[in-house]
């Protein structure tokens, strides 16, 4: 059957699209297509990465969605595999653990090695993500939330260049801030100079009107006496 467990791991990231650690996944890879029901297989190979196959040992396999730090399991496939004296095992999706999407991965965690980062928590391995069909099930709220989480922290990928698009999406929104604040500067300079200038042409028109009427004022004096 299938357990729906949330597990929360701080890994080290920065690596191809279908490995972790020294477990290269090579079954399922990013354009498999299984279909709910029906049984299809997992296989793996050693790389010459450390740790080795044999270090990592007996491993619990999974049918998993998330991100980098937080996955949840959907679905158990076996939970004592010698990842170092077996290279395939088959299993079967089952159908009411989400719906159809490519979200699935592979998710391998040693029983007994540690994360060389932090030894809290187990050693992982993860493949490429993969699409299920002919699923009945959905994905609840907090679990959509992970599998979203994949723009920052991707499976297989590093938070590096999100990390760098969002800084740079910062550094243009406040370049554009700092334009409209510049633009609205000169608008404000331009509208006090526009002020200053009609002021001081009113006070001119103004005085020239007063010089008239003192002028036709004595104008009209003398025509009288």
């Amino acid at each position: 059957m299938f357990s729906k467990m949330l597990f929360s791991s701080f890994i080290l990231l920065g690596l191809t699209s279908s490995a972790l650690a020294n477990i290269y996944i090579t079954d399922p890879v990013a354009s498999t297509v299984m279909t709910a029901g029906q049984s299809t297989s997992i296989a793996w190979q050693d790389t010459t990465d450390s740790p080795s196959l044999s270090e990592f040992g007996v491993s619990k396999f999974s049918v998993a969605v998330g991100n980098a730090i937080s996955q949840t399991i959907l679905q158990v496939i076996a939970e004592n595999v010698d990842v170092s004296t077996t290279s395939t095992i088959e299993f079967t999706p089952d159908a009411s653990i989400g719906g159809d999407s490519n979200q699935y991965f592979i998710r391998v965690e040693s029983n007994s090695l540690k994360d060389a980062n932090d030894t809290r928590y187990p050693a992982l391995g993860f493949s490429a993500k993969f699409t299920i069909q002919g699923m009945t099930g959905s994905f609840n709220a907090s679990v959509q939330a992970e599998i979203d989480g994949q723009s920052t922290a991707p499976i297989g990928g590093t938070t590096a260049a999100a990390t760098s698009t969002s800084a740079h999406a910062s550094s243009t929104t406040a370049s554009k801030a700092s334009s409209t604040s510049a633009s609205g500067s000169v608008s404000a300079k331009n509208a006090v100079s526009t002020t200053d200038s009609s002021g001081a042409l009113s006070q001119a028109v103004g005085n020239v009107k007063l010089w008239l009427t003192l002028v036709l004022s004595a104008v009209v004096g003398v025509v009288l006496v």
